[in-house]
């Protein structure tokens, strides 16, 4: 019985590509959004197919990104945004692509000079690979969204992307800090660099690393 459900469901996997296929070659705009999907590094046809099949072409029917990872199961989520963590748990969704994402999510994580890959391995050295694969799909779902209103590809920002983020961050709340003792003591003075920022009070310097 087991096997005979077993080529029950290999029959009907081959009748859902076929169709795929078919839909592919007649409809010019699910085509021109698989490609799209399609950019993304880690995303094979496959799963590209069943995002799809999904969620659809008009992300009209969606007000924001937010709700579409909802309908995806993936929000509010373990997610992370420059470097900034997000706790909660994924609500009940749609099964089927929280899945496939998820699944593509560690298919990521294997991959190196990638910005979905480092945000997996930033979250997973906290918070495990669990969660880290959780808060990789929920980016995807997103990027997704954001591709398909817009019709562009994706666009790599890179390995360091996140890095840099948390280091212009620094950088700024830094800055925001010294134009503050300005205003309560003229005598200040601070220079930055790429490696630290040098705030110089009278005879008195301070050195904050902009690496860690």
């Amino acid at each position: 019985i087991q096997l005979e459900a077993i080529e029950a469901l290999d029959k009907q996997i081959a009748s859902l590509d076929l169709m795929m296929e078919r839909i592919e070659r007649e409809d010019e705009n699910f085509k021109q959004a698989l490609e799209l999907i399609d950019t993304i590094p880690g995303i094979g046809k496959r799963i590209a197919q069943v995002i799809l099949a999904e969620i659809g072409l008009d992300m009209s029917r969606f007000p924001s990104a937010k709700h579409v990872s909802a309908w995806s199961g993936l929000a509010p989520g373990n997610n992370e945004s420059a470097g900034k963590r997000r706790s909660g748990k994924a609500k009940p969704g749609n099964p089927q692509l929280r899945s496939q994402l998820v699944q593509a999510a560690h298919t990521i994580a294997r991959m190196k000079n990638c910005y979905l890959s480092s945000l997996y391995h930033r979250i997973a050295a906290r918070r495990g690979k669990k969660r880290a694969a959780v808060a990789v799909a929920h980016a995807i779902i997103v990027i997704v969204y954001h591709m398909l209103i817009r019709k562009e590809p994706y666009k790599e920002l890179g390995e360091n992307y996140l890095s840099e983020q948390m280091r212009r961050s620094k950088i700024k709340s830094l800055v925001n800090l010294v134009k503050n003792i300005k205003k309560l003591d003229d005598d200040v003075q601070f220079i930055i660099s790429d490696q630290s920022i040098r705030i110089i009070i009278g005879e008195e310097v301070k050195e904050f690393s902009m690496t860690g």
